[in-house]
């Protein structure tokens, strides 16, 4: 008979959440021996996992807010004391924008981990079993990727948690050899996974294989020796190359990767999590947008937390049609219409005389409820144009300059032809094509993809880690940077997140 322990942990790691294209049951009520009987079942636990991700713990605010503040990016626009440390610096152990990220993950990853081991006990061939199977795989790297990039050694469980008392004795597992678990389970899932998908929230072979990609990128670092490079140009130019059979292209328009009514039709993202037709349940609620958006503005009535920094808006070319996709620069406030240097118009203390994010808070689609809140947008974990991106900063570094050339000016040739793009008022409009980005030509540098990452990714909850994985936080928080310095920054210890203090009371093992 199950311990109870077991199912407590089922029951958590399983919860019920809301998302659109994901079928869920209610098996945390159920014995996991009783239950897994065929692969509709196994699936059912795989949703599970994937939709703790649009907890408002993960993307739906805690990790994603994180991440922008912690980026040299998007400064903050308020006093609370946790999101002081995130854009600070100061992270301190007791912070609930570490603590519920972690504590989530993990609940993702015990579903996923319920999933694989459930699948044991469904008697079904391999072709039939092992492509859902796989998408648990896929799930449980996607969590530990997070987790290992922000916290560096962690507790890596492969299995559930049977015994509760005797999980506590769990110690570090080292980040080298968490990342070899994370590559094995994408293997796995890339071997099985099918080439299309009916939704891109559903894990593909192509997503498999683009995080494969991304993981080595991000193993080989500031490393121009490290053979990861060469793994990283191989796995993206398999999803190059193979782009017509994954049905993956860049978007004619970049604003439609950021409209939730057109994003579905676009076959741009690889893997994304999807919020779409979720009505305004306390687990998928979405507060990005509210996050972002400006104080007092009579569209969206946003929070003023989230904002850039005059010199990031700045460091955008005025003619690149992805400023004015990302960027926000005039609002109707109390009836008023005003321009960014007015923005302060509302009155409240943390409003910001500058360009806002506009990514989240144009066109949130039919399920946006007050503030924005509870959007019905994708978000895309990873997409094509980012493949691109991964292929030419590996292939600078494996000494490939065609390479390098062909895939970072693709990216750039798609923000030359403009498109349904919008005012300040939200009303589209048809933005011609221009002559910028220009096609680079010449020895494209690491730089020069960085930067392109940077701009073409921006707000995307991309720049940290991009910071952390080319240790750039001595030049980024800096006086030159675009927020300025950050006296409290400290290379020594702040490329990782400290782990929570109520972890390490509850596991004496594990250390930061």
């Amino acid at each position: 008979m199950i311990k109870t322990k077991y199912i407590l942990l089922l029951i958590m790691g399983l919860s019920i959440m809301g998302c659109s294209d994901l079928e869920e049951d209610p098996i945390a009520l159920l014995s996991p021996e009783g239950y897994f009987k065929s692969t509709a079942d196994i699936q059912a636990a795989v949703d599970g996992s994937l939709t703790h991700a649009i907890n408002e713990e993960i993307w739906g605010r805690k990790l994603s807010i994180a991440l922008l503040l912690r980026s040299d990016m998007v400064d903050l626009q308020s006093d609370e004391t946790r999101r002081v440390e995130m854009n600070t610096h100061t992270i301190s152990g007791d912070n609930e924008m570490v603590y519920d990220p972690w504590t989530r993950i993990y609940l993702g990853i015990s579903a996923a981990n319920t999933a694989i081991a459930g699948a044991d006990d469904v008697v079904e061939e391999d072709s039939v079993k092992n492509p859902v199977t796989a998408q648990a795989y896929f799930a449980r790297a996607f969590y530990y990727f997070h987790l290992v990039r922000l916290f560096g050694d962690v507790p890596y469980f492969d299995a559930p948690v049977i015994d509760a008392e005797a999980a506590k004795s769990v110690s570090n597992t080292p980040e080298a050899e968490v990342y070899e678990k994370i590559i094995a389970d994408l293997q796995f899932a890339k071997t099985w996974l099918p080439e299309t998908v009916a939704s891109r929230s559903i894990p593909s072979k192509a997503a498999a294989s683009s995080y494969l990609a991304l993981v080595y990128l991000t193993m080989a670092g500031n490393d121009s020796g490290s053979e990861y490079f060469q793994m990283a140009f191989n796995e993206a130019k398999e999803v190059i190359n193979n782009a017509g059979t994954y049905n993956l292209a860049l978007d004619n328009d970049f604003q439609t990767l950021f409209n939730a009514e057109k994003i579905d039709a676009s076959l741009e993202p690889i893997f994304a999590l999807d919020y779409n037709n979720v009505e305004a349940e306390d687990n998928a609620y979405d507060q990005t947008a509210p996050m972002t958006g400006i104080r007092g503005d009579d569209d969206d009535q946003g929070w003023s937390v989230a904002v850039p920094a005059m010199a990031v808006y700045d460091s955008f070319d005025a003619d690149d049609y992805r400023r004015r996709v990302s960027f926000q620069t005039e609002a109707t406030i109390g009836g008023v219409t005003v321009d960014y240097t007015e923005f302060d118009i509302s009155g409240h203390e943390f409003a910001a005389n500058r360009p806002y994010i506009a990514k989240y808070t144009r066109f949130p689609g039919p399920y946006a409820k007050s503030n924005k809140r509870a959007t019905s947008h994708n978000y895309s974990m990873i997409r094509y144009a980012e493949v691109l991106l991964i292929a030419a900063e590996a292939a600078v570094e494996i000494g490939d300059n065609a390479s390098a050339l062909t895939y970072i000016n693709m990216v750039r040739e798609r923000a030359r032809r403009g498109g349904e793009s919008t005012n300040g008022g939200y009303v589209e409009e048809a933005i011609p094509a221009s002559a910028v980005p220009a096609d680079l030509s010449g020895t494209v540098t690491v730089d020069d993809v960085l930067e392109e990452r940077r701009v073409e990714l921006a707000f995307e909850g991309k720049r940290w880690y991009d910071i952390k994985r080319r240790q750039l936080g001595e030049e980024v928080f800096g006086a030159s940077g675009y927020e300025g310095a950050k006296p409290d920054w400290n290379s020594a210890v702040d490329y990782d997140t400290p782990i929570p203090d109520e972890e390490l009371n509850r596991m004496p093992n594990v250390v930061n």
